[in-house]
């Protein structure tokens, strides 16, 4: 997660299906053989397989709310019931972290910016219990790195955790254990309940405003939501996200694998802790630009990081000057880029222009190319910000920003929401 105070949104339709490298490579031809005798199967064994054959094929799903609006803080975020009894809070969802936690009572410095926050009261729910150093989930917490329990701490003593941010912010509490629900999706129009007893953090100190209860961690870390559903078997270990870019905002994360007609797969590299996808290369126009691949190439370094913690999406320069380049050169003679005064006015980085026309058809497309023959082409509807007017032209500016202004990553690219 990049907790960042940025002015912009992103309008970028996103749809992503992540699975594992194997999973994405299917075969050509898949040869089906009878496992089971012709006969002498009692009912009940068949009913177990397909109870058992369901139960790995489960779904679960999350209401995605917020919005790429920007005039509001751009943000997506998930409702889930936490306790018993149950009560509702907010969370941004965040595929670049594996902890997940809400801010608990008596946080010292929590409070929330757009959205009205309900700490967390862990003595208030029948279902939570305090996760000491000698247990279990503290060992996984240990394994992300961030559990906090000195030698000298009793085993009875609570597990705590301090996490840092790229904006060096700290965050830290201790881990509970509560029941977690979640709407379960079995091909019905009615979705049934389903819970989950989950570890999560407790916070109880937030030096800086939160928009949010808390954070979902949906990393590939023990911790993270999806791999404590996968162990308990409540859900494979596949999630589907998709954003809406229009204006009511919206849109789906799902906890299992969706079938749906013109998915294009590109495999991930399982090689590392976080999302790693391969980028090759990048078109303007359909023209792709002189840009040296190997800057994608995944390193501990670097490398193309799928973050929906992050709002914008940020390139290595050596891809970023290119592509800025290439757009303000296509740009039909009707738009005019910002008056080196005005620009004075926002971020010296920031790359605007005014128009008045319909941005789809003065600016070109830019198309992402993906190991595996997949594109994905944005339309500059969904790559460049409204950010004000000036007598009837509107202001766009570009939302591709360069990775030097992430002081913990400048060698990555990193793809937001």
């Amino acid at each position: 997660m990049r907790m960042l105070e940025l002015s912009a949104t992103v309008v970028v339709l996103l749809l992503l299906l992540l699975a594992t490298a194997a999973e994405a490579a299917l075969p050509a031809a898949v040869v089906v053989e009878r496992a089971l005798p012709l006969k002498g199967v009692h009912l009940k064994n068949l009913r177990e397989l397909d109870r058992a054959r369901h139960e790995r094929t489960r779904v679960l799903n999350l209401s995605v709310q917020g919005t790429n609006s920007p005039f509001i803080k751009g943000l997506y975020y998930t409702t889930v019931k936490l306790g018993k009894p149950s009560k509702e809070y907010t969370f941004q969802i965040d595929t670049g972290n594996s902890i997940p936690w809400v801010a608990g009572k008596g946080c010292i410095g929590c409070s929330a910016k757009n959205i009205s926050m309900d700490l967390y009261n862990p003595e208030s729910s029948s279902t939570s219990s305090r996760i000491s150093c000698s247990e279990e989930g503290c060992a996984a917490a240990h394994q992300t790195g961030s559990a906090v329990c000195r030698a000298s701490d009793s085993p009875n003593g609570l597990c705590g955790y301090n996490i840092t941010y790229a904006d060096d912010t700290i965050v830290s509490g201790y881990y509970v254990s509560d029941t977690m629900y979640f709407d379960n999706i079995m091909g019905s129009q009615h979705p049934d309940n389903s819970s989950a007893s989950m570890i999560f953090g407790c916070t109880n100190s937030l030096p800086k405003i939160l928009e949010t209860d808390g954070i979902l961690g949906f990393g590939q870390k023990q911790l993270s939501i999806i791999s404590q559903l996968n162990s308990q078997g409540l859900s494979p270990k596949v999630f589907s996200h998709c954003l809406k870019g229009s204006e009511e905002g919206g849109g789906i994360f799902v906890l299992g694998k969706l079938v749906a007609p013109g998915l294009v797969f590109s495999p991930l590299d399982s090689s590392r802790a976080s999302y790693n996808l391969n980028l090759e290369g990048i078109a303007v126009n359909g023209q792709k630009l002189p840009i040296d691949s190997s800057l994608f190439a995944t390193s501990n370094s670097q490398g193309t990081v799928l973050d929906s913690g992050t709002t914008l999406a940020y390139l290595v320069d050596g891809a970023y000057v290119p592509l800025v380049s290439a757009i303000a050169a296509a740009i039909s003679p009707s738009v005019r880029a910002l008056d080196t005064k005005l620009n004075e006015k926002r971020d010296r980085h920031d790359k605007c222009f005014l128009s008045s026309s319909s941005i789809d058809l003065v600016f070109p497309t830019v198309t992402l190319y993906f190991k595996g023959d997949a594109a994905m082409t944005v339309k500059p509807s969904q790559y460049l910000l409204q950010q004000g007017s000036t007598g009837k032209d509107v202001m766009w500016c570009i939302g591709w920003q360069s990775s030097q202004g992430l002081q913990d990553a400048p060698g990555i690219t990193l793809l937001g929401d």
